[in-house]
């Protein structure tokens, strides 16, 4: 089968497609045909050996890649035969998701509800499940004001969508002004340009001066640095991403939202419910580009250009 490898970390230019032999799944496991498979920021941060990779990098060579979709084409040994022919998301335990072929256990498989295209659950499988625990986490209120960073990216669109459908008012954020139209479209009351100086004053303006509740900062650095000063005195800041390269620091005093780590179970729970409200048309997540497999290093240049709106996937 191809498949993308890398051997070293680097730049997008270490991702090249080569002829490896096909995966073999053992004992619990599936082998699925990859119609999709999901690209995340911090895949890209871990090709280049640095965010979350300084701290555990995996061992190379590798396969990236920890979405997919598909169908289940065979079954390994104490797993329930009629698992074969069934279209499933999954994870893959972190690596072979960029290629043709992908091994998964048969636990971590999620149905695809007929009624959802293969390619929208597996953009919904990893952003989904994270969006719909962190709006459950914030608790919002309807009348409440939010702030969402990087609100055209494949999380930040469906957070937007949450907010607005628990009857928040949400303020978009993102670089540029090419993403206003999609961001606005998503139910966001307003959009700010945080390339802007000056867009935390349009932030505080769209709360008519009195402030946001919450701030969604999956961003950090000084984009989140400045998102703190738009919190009105006892709002609450959910901190979940580092796309900058550094945490957001909350000063004493702010009220960061929190909670346990999920467990396996609870996260498919999570996925499984994300591709529930999609089936059910309350949530749609927004793929604003696919490469074919063997333009994976393009892909990744794109998304760390901050050139991609929504999800990006690669097919196989």
């Amino acid at each position: 089968m191809r498949a993308v490898v890398m051997d070293r970390f680097g730049g997008p230019e270490v991702l090249t497609v080569r002829d490896v032999a096909d995966p073999v799944p053992g004992r619990g496991q599936v082998l699925v045909a990859v119609e999709y498979a999901g690209i995340t920021f911090v895949e890209t941060q871990v090709r280049a050996g640095r965010g979350p990779a300084l701290r555990n990098p995996p061992p190379l060579p590798r396969v990236p890649g920890n979405g997919v979709g598909g169908q289940v084409v065979a079954v390994g040994a104490d797993v329930d035969p009629a698992l074969a022919g069934v279209v499933v998301v999954t994870t893959t335990g972190g690596t072979g998701g960029y290629a043709e072929l992908a091994v998964a256990d048969a636990d971590d498989l999620i149905p695809v509800p007929s009624t959802v295209p293969v390619r929208d659950a597996v953009a919904l499988l990893a952003d989904g499940r994270t969006a719909v625990l962190l709006h459950g986490q914030a608790e919002v209120k309807p009348a409440e004001s939010v702030l969402v960073e990087a609100a055209g990216g494949g999380l930040g669109s469906l957070l937007v969508q949450l907010s607005a459908a628990a009857g928040a008012t949400v303020i978009g954020a993102a670089r540029g002004t090419a993403k206003r139209e999609l961001v606005m479209s998503l139910g966001a009351a307003a959009y700010v340009d945080y390339s802007r100086p000056g867009w935390t004053l349009e932030v505080v303006e769209a709360t008519r001066e009195t402030g946001v509740d919450l701030v969604y900062d999956g961003v950090g650095g000084d984009i989140g640095a400045h998102a703190l000063t738009t919190l009105r005195a006892g709002g609450r800041i959910s901190i979940h991403g580092m796309a900058s390269g550094s945490w957001t620091e909350p000063p004493a005093g702010v009220t960061v939202i929190s909670g346990d780590t999920p467990t396996p179970e609870q996260m498919r729970a999570l996925a499984a419910e994300a591709l529930a409200q999609a089936a059910a048309g309350r949530l749609r997540p927004i793929i604003g580009q696919t490469y074919p497999l063997g333009e994976a290093a393009a892909a990744h240049q794109a998304i760390e250009d901050r050139e991609t709106a929504g999800k990006t996937l690669l097919v196989p």
